[in-house]
Formats: C-alpha cells, structure tokens, sequence
C-alpha cells in the first residue's frame, strides 16, 4: 500500500486539497483527477518537454517550467501550477495560442502545450526584463531549444514567438 500525504496547491488559480501517494506524477493527477488532458504525456522522462506547465514557487516568483510526467504532485506544497488549459480556450485562445495558429506552427499539435507553456514564461520573464532585439532569437532559442516536436514545425514555432514577442510593446527594446 503505498502512503498518501496531503498537499495544497493551485491549478490554473483554483484551490486543490488533497492526499496522494508519494510517487504520483504531476500529469496523471491533472488528466485523471483534474480531468485536464491539454498537457501531453510522450516521452515520460522529462526530455521532449511536451508536458512542461508553469509553476510559481510562491506567491509573486516568476514562474518556472515543470515538466508533469516527472514531478511528483507530494512536491506541490504551496506552489502555482498553471497548465495549457489556464492560458486560453477554444472560443478565446491566448495571444500565444494565436500566433501558433496564424503561422500554422504544428502539425500534429502532440508538442503544442509544452511550446505554448515555454512561451508564456518567456514572454513573462520578458515582461519583467525586457531584451535587445539583437538578443531575442537567443532568448526564444533557450526558452524552447529544448522542445522536441516530431513534425519538425521549429522554424514556424520561431516565426509565431518572434511574432507575439515583438507585438507587445516593451518586451524588445532598440
């Protein structure tokens, strides 16, 4: 029998609290207990990235990327978990969410969430700090470098980042 522990979080600004055994992943606890299947499960060992969600640590931290399928929920004490379901809708998608889609930049769509949850934060951490022009294909090549996507759609994910990067006024400045 394996141990529950309680643990008190939030998922896309709603309050969860509730025991889970030690060693349950981030990702099955959002698709089976939350019933939120945005975030996707394909490698399961934390190196496609297409399970990455934001987590702040504490209140007014910047958020930070958590890839679900290696993170167990007993770690989550007190922390802000934001997912690709928290970022926009079918009927209202986020400006990211957008982008992708005005410059067709998946395919399948699998490696989606990860790249628009990678985004998020670099336009977050963006906001905070804004960058030379001359530094954001750097910026944009460590914020999802590290993202597979199978149909190989890299150069259009770029394209659509550049695109919201440079849209919103004050993240690239001259």
């Amino acid at each position: 029998m394996t141990d529950l522990v309680p643990v008190q979080f939030h998922v896309n600004g709603t309050p969860v609290d509730t025991q889970v055994p030690t060693d349950l992943p981030l990702i099955d606890f959002l698709r089976e207990e939350l019933g939120l299947s945005g975030t996707r499960l394909c490698c399961g060992i934390g190196v496609c990235k297409a399970c990455t969600v934001s987590a702040r640590r504490q209140p007014g931290s910047q958020a930070q990327p958590m890839l679900a399928c290696s993170t167990p929920v007993a770690l989550l004490q007190g922390q802000s978990i934001t997912t690709v379901e928290g970022t926009g809708s079918m009927a209202q998608p986020s400006k990211v969410q957008q982008a992708f889609l005005d410059h067709f930049a998946f395919q399948c769509g699998y490696c989606t969430p990860g790249f628009v949850m990678a985004t998020e934060m670099l336009l977050g951490r963006l906001r905070a700090k804004p960058i030379r022009r001359e530094q954001l294909d750097a910026a944009i090549e460590e914020a999802v470098g590290q993202h597979i996507c199978r149909c190989t759609g890299y150069a259009r994910y770029h394209q659509a980042i550049r695109a919201v990067v440079l849209a919103e006024k004050g993240l690239v400045v001259a």
